[in-house]
């Protein structure tokens, strides 16, 4: 008995072709800059994995961080904490390091970038310690970090309830205290964590001042922390300053489809700028680590 086949018009293959290459059909990559470690460690990758994110830059206690090698698709860089307030990790209450210092050994750390245990500097939490981000103690990091080319993310702006750190300061997390930081090390690649906060015109004067200093949109882009008519206005600002290629986002471990539907909720973004927040700014700042 011959079987019947039914046979699909040319016409109608041609259109189905063409509408699954059509913009914004496939899900774009994601590079999350601002990651913090958790205990439900393959649980957080996994949630990371299925919303596009490809590459992460997680920084947490140093024993924790450790354990994320080898346990997930994405691409990681690894962050020093430095320093840690009372020598744990601000919210979770960690010990930093196995010492439990505040400041890690400059030597130790320079030994951990030749073994290539740190792509980056930070989060840097002078803020928590109640010190400003140009203190001098933070020099010798910076040194390291222009040496070897490491990016640099340093906390600025407002914080979370619940820290556990007594000593945090607001004022301490101006971007504007930055200048002395880069005029000292003009080549250094440093990015401003949360867009400066409530410290946005410093923000943007500064990037516009120096085009090595990016900006992350962690928290502000959490419509739990920030409205989002907020966030829009925020962002608007910033691609109005002429800085839409030094955007880079951030999840600081908020539900990772709530802050991108944040940004893919911007319709007066195209596309390609949307592309470029999510992934291309990072890419290319983190260079050469986000190639390995």
């Amino acid at each position: 008995m011959k079987k019947k086949y039914a046979f699909i018009p040319l016409a109608v293959i041609a259109i189905a072709i063409a509408f699954s290459f059509l913009p914004g059909k496939k899900p774009m990559p994601v590079f999350d800059v601002h990651l913090h470690g958790q205990k439900n460690m393959k649980e957080q990758l996994k949630s990371l994995e299925e919303a596009g994110v490809t590459i992460a830059a997680v920084s947490t206690s140093w024993n924790l961080q450790s354990t994320y090698a080898g346990n997930s698709s994405i691409r990681l860089l690894y962050g020093l904490m430095v320093p840690c307030p009372g020598g744990k990790v601000p919210y979770s209450q960690q010990q930093c390091f196995d010492d439990g210092k505040e400041w890690p050994n400059v030597a130790w750390v320079e030994q951990q970038v030749k073994a290539k245990k740190i792509d980056f500097i930070g989060e840097v939490l002078t803020q928590y310690h109640g010190i400003s981000s140009a203190d001098e103690k933070m020099f010798p990091y910076y040194a390291l970090a222009e040496k070897y080319g490491l990016p640099v993310g340093v906390h600025t702006g407002s914080a979370g309830p619940d820290h556990g750190c007594p000593t945090f300061r607001e004022d301490m997390g101006d971007p504007a205290l930055l200048k002395p930081v880069m005029q000292k090390f003009p080549s250094m690649k440093l990015w401003i964590m949360h867009a400066g906060g409530p410290f946005l015109p410093q923000a943007i004067e500064l990037m516009k001042a120096y085009p090595t200093i990016y900006t992350d949109i962690s928290a502000v882009n959490n419509p739990a922390i920030l409205p989002p008519a907020q966030f829009a206005g925020l962002i608007k600002m910033f691609v109005n300053a002429g800085l839409e290629d030094r955007l880079m986002f951030g999840s600081d471990n908020a539900p990772i489809k709530t802050v991108l539907e944040a940004i893919d909720q911007l319709d007066f973004l195209t596309p390609e700028q949307k592309q470029k927040i999510v992934y291309e700014n990072a890419t290319r700042f983190f260079q050469p680590a986000a190639s390995k």
